[in-house]
C-alpha cells in the first residue's frame, strides 16, 4: 500500500483494533450462563472464564505499555493481536471449560491495546487531527462494549457459544491483517527494559488472591489451601511493592500514590472497578435464570446483553457532559457524588429486581454514576502530578481498574456461591441481593475515600502541568493537551533515565 493510502487508512484500522478490546468485553458476562450449561459447571465455575480475561488483561496492560515503548509499538500491537486471535480460535475449539479458560486468558491481551493504539494516532497522525481521534478510540472503546454485547449474545442465541468466540477471532484477525499492511513501524524514542520479573509477581500475586476468593466458600474459609493462597498473595504483594520501589524501570510507577489525589483516584477506580463487574455479573446472570425457580425472568442471552447497552450509552452520555459538570462542582465533588451514584443502583437493584425493565433502569444509573466517575478520575490525577509523571500515572489508573474488575468478578462468584442450595448448587434470590448490597457498601466506601484525600494539601502543580477547569474532553482527554496519547506513551515518562541519570 503506497504512503497517502496508508495514512487514510490509519485512523479507520486504529479504531478496528480499539473494538477488538470491546469485543473481548462482550464474549464475557452475558454468556456465563451459557458456559455453565454448555460444559455442566455450576455458574460459580463458569464465572472464571469472565475472570480469567480481566486478570489477563491488569497484567498484560503494563507489559504492553513497556514493549510498545519506541520503536516496538507496532510489533507489540501485532504480537498482542496475534495473541488474541489465538485465543479466540482456541476458545472456539474447547472442548473443556480449561481450553476455555486458557483461550479467554489469551484473549484478555486484548485488553491492553488501547493505550498503544492512541499512542500511534499521537505519533503519526498530523497534529490537528490527534485530538479528535484519541476521543473518537476513547468512545469506541466504551460504545462498541454496547453494541458487542447483544451482537455477541444473539450469535451464541442463534448459533452456538463457540460462534461466538469464531466471531472474536474474526474481529482480531481482520485487525491484525490491517495493522500490519497499514501501521507505520515507529522509529523515534529509545526503547525501556520491561521489568519481567514486576509482571511475574503481580500475575502471580493476583492469582493467589482471585482463587482463594472464588473458591473460598467451595473449599472452605478456614482451609489450609484458601488461607495458604491469601497469605502467599498477600505476601507477593509486598515483594512485588518492594521490588517495583527499587526498580530502575519498573512495570509500575508506585511513587505516585504520594500524592492523596492519585490515591483517591486510585483507590476509587479500584472500588468502582469491583462495584462495575460485581453489578455486571449478578445482573446478567439473574435476568436468565428461569421462572420457575421463583424469581429470575428466563431471559434469553440476547436479552441479556441488551440490559447493558443502557450502561455504555449512560455511560457516553454522563461523559459528555463532564465538562460542564466539573466546572459546577469541581473533580472532588463530582466523584464523590459520582460513587455515591453507583452505590444508589446497587441499593436500587437489591431492593426492587421483580420486573425486567427495573434491571434495564438499574444498568441506566449505573451507567451514570461509572461514566461521570471514570471520565473525572483522569483529570483529578492529572491536575496532581507534574507533567512528567503524567504517562506513568495514567498508566497505573490502568492497572488499578483491571485489578478492581478481576477482584470484582471473583467476589460476585464468591458470594454466589455461598448462597447456593444444596439440590440445585444455583444461587439463591438473597445471594443476588447480597452482591448488590457489597457493591453499595464498597461505593459508599469509595465516596468517603474521594472526599477526604484530595483535601489534604500539597504544592500546586504549575499553570502548564494542570488541567484548566472546565476543559475535561469527555472519558479524560483535555483539549489542547493530548493527556490520553501522553497516558499512553512512556518515551518522555522519565527522560533522565533515558539519558543515564539516576531514579530519584
Amino acid at each position: 500500500m503506497n504512503q497517502p493510502r496508508r495514512a487514510k487508512a490509519l485512523a479507520p484500522v486504529l479504531v478496528l483494533t480499539t473494538l477488538v478490546a470491546s469485543v473481548i468485553s462482550s464474549l464475557g458476562a452475558p454468556l456465563i450462563p451459557t458456559i455453565a450449561k454448555n460444559f455442566h459447571d455450576s455458574l460459580t465455575t463458569a464465572q472464571w472464564s469472565l475472570t480469567v480475561g480481566l486478570l489477563s488483561g491488569a497484567v498484560s496492560a503494563p507489559v504492553m505499555g513497556r514493549l510498545g515503548d519506541g520503536p516496538r509499538r507496532r510489533a507489540t500491537i501485532i504480537g498482542g493481536l496475534a495473541v488474541v486471535t489465538l485465543g479466540g480460535v482456541v476458545a472456539a475449539l474447547a472442548s473443556s471449560f480449561d481450553m476455555l479458560v486458557v483461550g479467554r486468558s489469551l484473549q484478555g491481551v486484548g485488553l491492553g491495546l488501547v493505550p498503544l493504539t492512541m499512542a500511534t494516532a499521537r505519533d503519526e497522525l498530523p497534529k490537528y487531527r490527534v485530538a479528535p481521534m484519541i476521543a473518537l478510540l476513547s468512545v469506541s472503546a466504551a460504545a462498541g462494549v454496547g453494541v458487542g454485547y447483544p451482537v455477541s449474545g444473539l450469535i451464541a442465541d442463534q448459533l452456538s457459544l463457540s460462534a461466538a468466540y469464531w466471531f472474536g477471532a474474526i474481529v482480531a484477525g481482520l485487525a491484525l491483517v490491517c495493522v500490519v499492511a497499514v501501521v507505520p513501524s515507529t522509529v523515534r524514542g529509545r526503547s525501556v527494559g520491561l521489568d519481567s520479573l514486576g509482571a511475574i509477581l503481580l500475575a502471580a500475586a493476583l492469582i493467589s488472591v482471585l482463587v482463594a476468593v472464588a473458591q473460598g466458600t467451595e473449599w472452605g474459609w478456614g482451609s489450609p489451601a484458601v488461607l495458604g493462597l491469601l497469605i502467599g498473595g498477600f505476601a507477593l504483594f509486598v515483594v512485588w511493592t518492594l521490588q517495583q520501589l527499587r526498580a530502575k524501570a519498573p512495570l509500575v510507577e508506585l511513587r505516585l500514590l504520594r500524592h492523596p489525589a492519585v490515591l483517591a483516584g486510585d483507590a476509587c477506580a479500584t472500588v468502582l472497578g469491583v462495584a462495575m463487574y460485581m453489578n455486571l455479573s449478578a445482573v446478567t446472570e439473574f435476568v436468565q435464570l428461569p421462572r420457575s425457580g421463583g424469581f429470575g425472568f428466563s431471559a434469553s442471552v440476547v436479552v441479556a446483553g441488551l440490559i447493558l447497552i443502557p450502561l455504555s450509552a449512560f455511560m457516553l452520555l454522563s461523559a459528555r457532559a463532564l465538562p460542564s459538570l466539573t466546572k459546577l462542582l469541581g473533580v472532588r465533588v463530582l466523584l464523590t457524588v459520582g460513587c455515591l451514584v453507583v452505590a444508589a443502583a446497587s441499593a436500587f437493584f437489591a431492593l426492587f429486581h421483580g420486573s425486567l425493565w427495573e434491571s434495564f433502569l438499574m444498568m441506566g444509573l449505573l451507567g451514570v454514576g461509572l461514566g461521570t466517575t471514570y471520565a473525572a478520575i483522569p483529570g483529578l490525577i492529572v491536575q496532581s502530578v507534574p507533567q512528567h509523571e503524567t504517562g506513568s500515572a495514567m498508566g497505573f489508573y490502568q492497572v488499578v481498574r483491571y485489578v478492581g474488575f478481576s477482584l470484582g468478578s471473583a467476589l460476585a462468584a464468591a458470594i454466589l456461591a455461598s448462597h447456593s442450595t444444596r439440590s440445585t448448587g444455583q444461587p439463591t434470590v438473597g445471594g443476588y441481593t447480597m452482591v448488590a448490597w457489597v457493591g453499595a457498601v464498597i461505593c459508599i466506601v469509595a465516596a468517603v475515600l474521594a472526599w477526604v484525600l484530595p483535601a489534604r494539601e500539597e504544592p500546586a502543580p504549575s499553570p502548564e502541568e494542570r488541567l484548566a477547569e472546565g476543559e475535561v474532553h469527555p472519558l479524560g482527554v483535555a483539549e489542547g493537551k493530548d493527556w490520553a496519547a501522553v497516558a499512553s506513551d512512556r518515551d518522555g515518562l522519565r527522560p533522565h533515565l533515558r539519558d543515564g541519570g539516576a531514579e530519584p
